[in-house]
């Protein structure tokens, strides 16, 4: 009896400091974040002058900033994640990596290993003080415009860049099946570039689409970054009689099968 009450006060006590931490957490990323903004990306066009030099100066600090912010929340007990088959990624170049989107972190840990990586945001976050000034600094495309986003798209992919993009356009609903945008799809076809299939799974439930950040789990949870198949051109290429229409539309069922977490 005694062994079951001092079980539950320490687990009770470990809940109550990753609320804590995890407040604080939050409040240090935005504060970092309207930092970079103001000061740092601000500096950088006193620097350096050349523009792609600067834009992969921001994308690294980004990443860095990331890699800083993960480290303090896997010491400070909040969370945990680890990676399956990240060198595979790595030797990519010219792909669109496609990755479902179960919790708000999902970004944050990619780009904390994939400093190069162009990630498609959508065109609302421009408004967002602590990010808006990360996103135009890493010059990453915004999705407000299709006939301005797909020659970008192409362009960056024909010079060897991966672009990342969350198909489903926002956080996965709990409880409900995955609905992808045709966006991914039609990029990949029209652009007739590979495909590499990520797969993001967090151990608890936790900052997913209906969940706020002092909502914590019992327990720790783990996010598994898994880096899945590459799916080539050829899989999909445009059939003449088709067309581009028919092909992205049969990509985006595909995307939807190989996205949905295996129960």
């Amino acid at each position: 009896m005694m062994k079951r009450i001092y079980v539950n006060i320490t687990e009770r006590i470990n809940w109550l400091w990753r609320l804590l931490m995890t407040g604080f957490c939050f409040i240090l990323f935005g504060v970092g974040g309207l930092l970079l903004s103001l000061i740092w990306f601000n500096l950088l066009l006193v620097i350096q002058h050349n523009d792609n030099k600067r834009c992969r100066l921001a994308r690294h600090s980004i990443s860095f900033s990331f890699r800083l912010f993960l480290f303090l929340t896997r010491k400070l007990g909040i969370l945990d994640y680890h990676f399956d088959g990240l060198d595979k990624i790595r030797a990519d170049k010219g792909c669109l990596i496609v990755a479902n989107h179960p919790t708000l972190l999902d970004y944050v840990i990619l780009a904390s290993k994939l400093p190069d990586v162009d990630c498609i945001v959508k065109s609302a976050l421009l408004r967002n003080p602590f990010i808006s000034g990360a996103i135009r600094s890493a010059r990453y495309p915004i999705n407000s415009d299709a006939e301005t986003l797909l020659p970008v798209c192409r362009e960056r992919l024909a010079s060897g860049h991966n672009i990342l993009i969350f198909p489903e356009g926002t956080r996965t609903t709990p409880g409900q099946p995955i609905s992808l945008q045709r966006g991914a799809a039609n990029i990949a076809v029209r652009c007739e570039c590979d495909l590499r299939i990520i797969h993001i799974t967090c151990s608890q439930k936790m900052l997913d689409k209906k969940s706020k950040w002092y909502q914590i789990p019992p327990k720790k949870p783990i996010y598994t970054i898994t880096i899945g198949e590459q799916l080539t051109n050829e899989n999909f290429a445009v059939d003449i009689e088709n067309g581009h229409a028919i092909a992205a539309r049969q990509l985006n069922r595909q995307l939807t099968q190989l996205l949905t977490p295996s129960n």
